[in-house]
């Protein structure tokens, strides 16, 4: 473990990001059609190992349909527009209009507007109704107050998802939530993050956690690390987490909690390096604003951006350049990672010799910073 010294009286670990780091073929090659991606949390199988985030600009409940039906995951926050008002479409569209602090402002009053726990049954229903696996997100602070809304629909996986989420959350204002006590009491398999340590991961699986989220979310409109300076890069946010799954299987007798990279990834060769570095699934938001389907009209952003007292995220523009099915599996006409993301996932894979998931975790990784 490399410590640098950054003055008399300190010093840090240095860490890595996904760009600073590349996979190493190994002796062997494969089919890329004899390799599997596939994933299961629980009871719930997934054909891609791909979830996709919580964020009104990419998540619907007609998107996280179709996402469903192509063999993904997705995550419909439900803090969002979709569980404050009847038909947000026009807002969404009024958004797209908008530029720069102005924008930020009306988000900022659009997103004032009280959660409704009959919207919250009614947008899980219609995820229901079209046949795939049902899950949503809340933050820790509105947990305890909507949960049952959400378990009373039926909700099949429960996201709690902030930037930063520990097992040992202190306020002398409010009663804290329980993790621990909270999942053990649910019938459905909890995910829940972000964290960036060994540490706070390994605590965070003590809780009864199915998986854990890694990193902070919203990598490409974040500011969290210009607004708190909080930022620890992703392939060695990974590799800690990944090793305090390994030491928790231990403690537990076998008890395996799945690791999901959330954020940081714009690319596919960012996704593989992130299972690469011990990943079982990434959480990934900008690559899918990119497509038609996605209710941000070419806009992207998280909950971050829209809070009422200290945002900590931009709204960013995207080129629209697809369809989401041409984005999770091709074809693509583009060579910059954009498209067919599954597609080149299996192609990573099948070039460096592995035939599953569990197996290309095992990957030889190097040091070797992308020059630009």
């Amino acid at each position: 473990m490399t410590q640098v010294e950054i003055g008399r009286g300190k010093s840090g670990r240095r860490a890595y990001s996904l760009d600073e780091i590349g996979i190493v073929p190994s002796r062997r090659t494969r089919d890329p059609e004899e390799v599997s991606i596939a994933w299961q949390i629980d009871a719930y199988r997934f054909e891609l190992p791909m979830v996709v985030s919580p964020m009104d600009s990419v998540v619907s409940p007609k998107t996280a349909i179709e996402v469903g039906r192509l063999g993904g995951l997705a995550v419909l926050d439900l803090e969002g527009l979709w569980t404050r008002y009847e038909d947000p479409e026009p807002l969404l569209a009024e958004v797209a209009e908008l530029e720069g602090e102005a924008a930020t402002r009306r988000l900022q009053q659009i997103y004032s507007a009280p959660i409704s726990d009959e919207l919250i049954g009614r947008r899980i229903e219609e995820i229901r109704a079209g046949g795939v696996t049902t899950a949503v997100r809340l933050s820790p602070q509105r947990t305890i107050q909507h949960h049952k809304a959400v378990i009373d629909a039926g909700v099949d996986i429960f996201v709690i998802r902030g930037t930063t989420v520990s097992a040992e959350h202190v306020s002398g204002r409010a009663e804290p939530l329980n993790l621990k006590q909270f999942i053990y009491e649910l019938d459905v398999p909890v995910i829940v993050g972000g964290c960036a340590t060994y540490t706070a991961a390994l605590h965070l699986m003590r809780t009864g956690a199915a998986g854990v989220l890694v990193g902070f979310g919203g990598g490409a409109g974040h500011t969290t690390r210009t607004v708190l300076g909080v930022a620890v890069p992703m392939a060695t946010a990974i590799s800690d987490v990944a090793a305090a799954r390994r030491d928790y299987m231990d403690e537990s007798g076998g008890r395996y909690v799945h690791v999901i990279a959330d954020g940081s990834m714009g690319t596919s060769g960012d996704i593989a390096k992130a299972i690469a570095c011990g990943a079982d699934a990434v959480m990934v938001g900008s690559p899918l604003a990119r497509a038609y389907e996605a209710p941000g009209h070419g806009f992207h952003w998280g909950s971050e951006a829209q809070h009422p007292e200290l945002p900590r995220g931009r709204r960013v523009e995207f080129e629209r350049i697809g369809t989401l099915e041409e984005i999770l599996h091709g074809p693509s006409s583009r060579a910059d990672g954009s498209m067919n993301l599954m597609g080149a996932l299996k192609r990573t894979m099948a070039t460096a010799g592995y035939s599953d998931i569990k197996e290309f975790q095992r990957v030889e990784v190097v040091v070797a910073p992308q020059q630009r």
